[in-house]
Parts: C-alpha cells; sequence; structure tokens
C-alpha cells in the first residue's frame, strides 16, 4: 500500500536549504520515493493552517518510508532541515 510523507515548511535560511533541497533529493530517490509535491503555490480553503512551504512525498509503503526518514543517507538532510526551517512531517497510508 502507497504512503505519503506531508510535510509544512517554514524556511529560515534559504540559502541554506537550498542545500537542503539537494541532499534530500538524492536519499528519497535512493528510497524509492518520489516527489508528489514540492513547495508549490498552496492556498488556504478551511481551518487555521497557512504553511509557507508544502511537500508531499509518495514511497511504497509506510516501512520504506521510515527507512528513508531513518536512514544514514537522510541524517545530514535532516540536520540541515532543523538547522533551517521549522517544519511538521507526518506519514499516511493511501489507498
Amino acid at each position: 500500500m502507497p504512503a505519503f510523507v506531508i510535510v509544512e515548511i517554514k524556511v529560515n535560511d534559504p540559502v541554506r536549504y537550498e542545500d537542503y533541497k539537494k541532499m534530500s533529493t538524492e536519499a528519497v530517490s535512493k528510497f524509492g520515493g518520489k516527489f508528489i509535491v514540492r513547495g508549490g503555490k498552496a492556498e488556504k480553503l478551511e481551518g487555521t493552517a497557512d504553511p509557507e512551504r508544502v511537500v508531499i512525498l509518495q514511497f511504497d509503503s509506510v516501512e520504506r518510508a521510515r527507512e528513508w526518514w531513518n536512514s544514514p543517507e537522510y541524517a545530514e538532510a535532516k540536520k540541515l532541515r532543523h538547522e533551517t526551517a521549522e517544519s511538521r512531517m507526518i506519514v499516511v497510508e493511501g489507498l
């Protein structure tokens, strides 16, 4: 069953965040993931959420998404994301 990682991001250091984007692309690809949404224009329709940036990744399964998130290949990129942005990330099973 496919899984989706949904991320809301507020970028605090846009210059260094560009490095994160390059690093994360390689790690996502290595684990068979792909970007479905990557920072396109978002419009609030309801509620209070108003994220600056939204990213949605697709993986073959929740397990594969967890493997990516916990991997040594993503560790350095994750550290850089924590240093350059505030984010909320969830994984959800698809249909």
